[in-house]
């Protein structure tokens, strides 16, 4: 699959910050998904290298991309790519320092996705525009953003059965941004907000449907473990004198 080529990703922060104000005139906060047989989970690691390497983004970026058959969550497809990390680590911005990988991975699928759930925020962001609706808008395919800890907003917290949910509002403006979710009984909660053309509603819905028992749902946990994975093995590979 091909994402659009909407901006450069050589910039500096001050110029990241504009280009999600422009992108975020693109982004569809209501449903238009299409009946959704293949459902995505995209994660990142980092193998960096060097004192202050997170920071300065000296390293490289693993980025893995498991598409199931939906909804009997079946495993199709596995891809992943290695690229230089070229932006640093800036809060709010991430999207700028992972998503080159996550569109490498993405253009080399065979099956193309009718929805992805992202490891990160969505719409639960300072902007409006966290790296579940960039990598929505760019690929233009519904995103959810699931993200295991708060950048802004507050919630309640949900009642212990799974599937409870509680409003996170932004406490500056009111707005609700997203929704904390219980996904297993008794377990600590998730955030979802939306990415791109679907409904806070729904996005909820489907978190829902593609839990497995764990607190993080299947695609983003098993996305995590794979990247996880491709890390651990270029750190083995580069201990033991091997050429990456």
């Amino acid at each position: 699959m091909k994402a659009f080529n909407l901006h450069r990703w050589n910039v500096t922060p001050a110029e990241a910050r504009e280009i999600q104000l422009q992108l975020r005139r693109r982004m569809e906060r209501d449903d238009r998904i299409p009946k959704v047989e293949y459902v995505a989970g995209a994660d990142i690691a980092f193998d960096l290298r060097g004192p202050g390497s997170w920071r300065t983004g000296a390293g490289r970026a693993i980025a893995g991309v498991i598409v199931y058959r939906f909804p009997e969550m079946e495993e199709l497809e596995r891809a992943s790519s290695i690229l230089p990390l070229t932006f640093p680590y800036v809060p709010g911005l991430l999207s700028f320092r992972e998503i080159p990988a996550l569109l490498a991975a993405f253009e080399s699928l065979r099956t193309s996705p009718d929805l992805i759930f992202c490891d990160g925020q969505g719409y639960a962001h300072p902007r409006r525009f966290g790296l579940a609706c960039h990598l929505g808008v760019l690929l233009d395919v519904p995103s959810i953003g699931i993200a295991k800890s708060l950048l802004i907003g507050e919630c309640k917290e949900p009642a212990r059965r799974a599937g409870s949910t509680s409003a996170l509002v932004d406490s500056e403006t009111g707005e609700q941004v997203g929704a904390a979710v219980r996904t297993v009984s008794a377990v600590k909660r998730v955030y979802v907000s939306q990415g791109h053309r679907i409904s806070l509603a729904r996005a909820v819905e489907f978190t829902l449907a593609v839990k497995s028992g764990f607190r993080i749902p299947r695609p983003t946990r098993d996305a995590d473990h794979l990247v996880n994975q491709i890390c651990r093995a270029r750190k083995s590979l580069a201990a033991a004198g091997g050429a990456l």
